[in-house]
């Protein structure tokens, strides 16, 4: 006799609550009965049903409220994510709305992923809008801007997207030089017009309205509102519509081609000129004449070649505009191997010039004069340079010996004042050490060589010569042409200069005064085309020694005192927050390793020669501090013959942390 039994279900059914988006706001949730071996594609499909709205669900996504986390795994089940009875569920679209804040201050509406990490939101972005290298750009939150009662009610221009589908592709498709879905309309290629040509100068009163730093903890607190990369823009609490800012990050500025980087090109020069006008970046009053004079020219270069940035040659006969500034060195048979030159080196007033490397502790340098230099004949061959106390004494051991390879090397100048200095940071075991260089002669040439030997190459080497030309171009536009601004001026006296500088010199000075100045540097770039004159205001603020700096307000192990951490491209800077003076500088190529103790929130880094720093973050979150710091790391490792393929998983590993697992 056969006996047949029949077993209760070994997992009971229970109610779960989902929200449907799409039901609208005010729909109660959907109760399912499910059981916790239940997949969570069995869920979706559950709701699918009892929804019984016909429509396309591919988009569509769990979200956990309580976790704060999308249930994208749809095999997993209900009891492997842990999801209970009492969990809040929402079932809504993966891709959504976002206003995204150019550098241009123009704004786009586009369909941005909610799901995926930020980074990965960034780089699909980036496709639409045909920027390539988007590892070097993120998305932060917006600085409000002052807002007069009258223009509270002024709605934002917005230029509409969301109509755009989302590629995967690295590199979208070109037609007629501009990605396929833009050439679908007239409207549409108005708005790639937009992104690709640069914004003519903003009125004085938009440059009054943008909030502009004061003191570098204003510019620390802004680096407070970068998003976590990691993580995606539901998790860190971004809503649909909501805006942000689409911003270069990492200012490691990676296989640049004017042809194929339009709009990376005028977003990194709307930037770099916001930068400028906001004195987000410290210069000169005779660099910013030179910004201005750029702007100015870029201004009129883009509504005459209005469709594409073209290449060209840059400024002719460069050699002879500074004839004038080279001084023939002293004696005959000299060479390009060895360079003898005077120089003077600024020294602190309060110690005797012995240990030169030791001496130079300014971060910011001050404003030099002839007083506090010493006269020493240094002599320049291979990588290194050694300075003697006399030409005299230069057959003999020099005073000191300095090896340049690994140094950085910056420029310093003002042509008025006909002051030319050289800005050297030499790599030492405790960190780094700042050096000034004063030249009386031959500039061009020792700058060169110092570029020449932080790279490890010598004076022989063949690119020796176009470098000298390339520093010679640099001070051409600086150089003043006393007379010739007269005619300038009767033809442009509609220029509104108080567009072109910051608002300091709008105090400073009145627009007639301002007018012939700028005209006269205007005079050293009239000549460049569009694109070799954003790439020229791209070099000088690169030049700046400021440049690349992110600021962040912390709190070193041991110190009770705030201090400034400055983030640099290659570097970390240990800065006094009450007078600006670098305390300590460590490069990444001598760092060990670097962790995070997420329970207490700080970082600890270990470099090499025993040395130990851990500090946590008063200004932003200990992960952006991860994050730069990985980046930067991360961009060190780009090469061009993978230049087209992103290493997304070492980004991930390089500055994720154990939150992103």
């Amino acid at each position: 006799m056969n006996l047949f039994f029949s077993f209760p279900s070994l997992m009971a059914s229970w109610d779960l609550s989902v929200t449907v988006e799409d039901l609208g706001p005010d729909a109660p949730p959907v109760t399912l009965s499910v059981t916790s071996d239940l997949h969570v594609g069995g869920v979706i499909l559950k709701l699918v049903e009892k929804t019984q709205i016909n429509r396309d669900w591919s988009d569509h996504g769990l979200w956990w409220d309580q976790k704060q986390r999308w249930l994208l795994r749809t095999p997993w089940s209900l009891e492997k994510y842990g999801i209970h009875a009492d969990a809040r569920l929402v079932f809504m679209p993966q891709h959504k709305a976002l206003r995204v804040g150019l550098p241009s201050g123009k704004t786009l509406r586009l369909q941005a992923s909610f799901s995926t990490p930020v980074f990965q939101t960034v780089m699909a972005i980036c496709r639409m809008i045909n920027i390539r290298h988007p590892e070097e750009l993120s998305l932060l939150r917006p600085v409000e801007e002052k807002k007069k009662k009258k223009d509270k009610d002024l709605e934002e221009e917005l230029h509409d997207l969301t109509g755009v589908p989302l590629s995967s592709v690295s590199r979208p498709c070109l037609y007629n030089g501009m990605p396929a879905h833009f050439a679908d309309s007239a409207n549409m290629e108005v708005i790639y017009k937009m992104l690709s040509v640069t914004q003519p100068p903003p009125a004085p009163e938009a440059i009054a309205k943008q909030y502009r730093p004061a003191s570098v903890v204003d510019k620390a607190h802004i680096n407070g509102r970068w998003l976590d990369s990691s993580r995606c823009l539901l998790q860190q609490g971004i809503q649909e519509n909501d805006r942000l800012w689409l911003r270069f990050k990492y200012y490691t500025l990676y296989d640049i081609e004017p042809k194929y980087d339009v709009v990376r090109l005028t977003q990194l020069y709307e930037q770099a000129r916001w930068a400028v006008l906001l004195e987000d970046i410290d210069c000169t009053e005779e660099e910013m004449m030179l910004f201005g004079a750029l702007q100015y020219h870029i201004n009129k270069a883009a509504q005459s070649e209005p469709q594409v940035l073209s290449t060209s040659t840059a400024m002719d006969d460069l050699e002879s505009a500074l004839q004038s500034l080279e001084v023939k060195m002293e004696g005959e048979g000299s060479s390009a191997s060895e360079l003898l030159v005077r120089l003077t080196m600024k020294k602190k007033k309060t110690c005797v010039l012995v240990n030169l490397s030791k001496a130079f502790i300014h971060f910011r340098p001050k404003k030099l004069t002839l007083k506090g230099y010493k006269q020493y004949w240094f002599k320049f061959q291979d990588t290194s340079i050694s300075y003697f106390k006399s030409k005299e004494e230069s057959i003999g051991e020099p005073i000191q010996h300095i090896n340049l390879k690994g140094c950085e090397v910056a420029p310093d100048v003002n042509m008025a004042a006909q002051k030319f200095l050289i800005r050297l940071l030499i790599p030492a075991p405790e960190g780094m050490n700042e050096l000034y260089l004063r030249c009386e002669n031959q500039y061009a040439q020792w700058m060169a060589g110092c570029r020449l030997a932080s790279k490890g190459k010598s004076l022989a080497d063949s690119s020796f010569q176009s470098e000298i030309q390339s520093i010679r171009s640099f001070l051409a536009m600086q150089k003043t042409n006393s007379g010739s601004h007269g005619n300038a001026a009767a033809g442009d006296e509609s220029i509104n200069t108080h567009s072109l500088v910051s608002p300091r010199y709008h105090k400073k000075y009145k627009a007639k005064q301002l007018t012939p100045r700028i005209l006269d540097a205007y005079q050293n770039v009239a000549q460049l085309s569009l694109t070799d004159a954003i790439m020229r205001f791209l070099q000088i603020w690169q030049a700046l020694p400021d440049f690349g700096l992110s600021y962040v307000v912390v709190r070193f192990k041991g110190s009770r005192k705030d201090e400034v951490l400055g983030i640099a491209p290659n570097r970390l800077i240990r800065i006094d927050l009450g007078v600006g003076d670098v305390v300590k500088t460590w490069r990444y190529n001598n760092m060990k390793q670097w962790n995070v103790n997420w329970d207490i929130r700080q970082v600890a880094i270990e470099f090499e020669g025993n040395v130990n720093i851990a500090f946590s973050c008063v200004t932003a979150d200990c992960k952006i501090v991860h994050e730069f710091i990985g980046g930067y790391i991360f961009m060190s490792t780009r090469s061009r013959e993978k230049s087209d393929t992103l290493n997304e998983e070492l980004f991930h590993k390089l500055t994720g942390g154990h939150e992103a697992l």
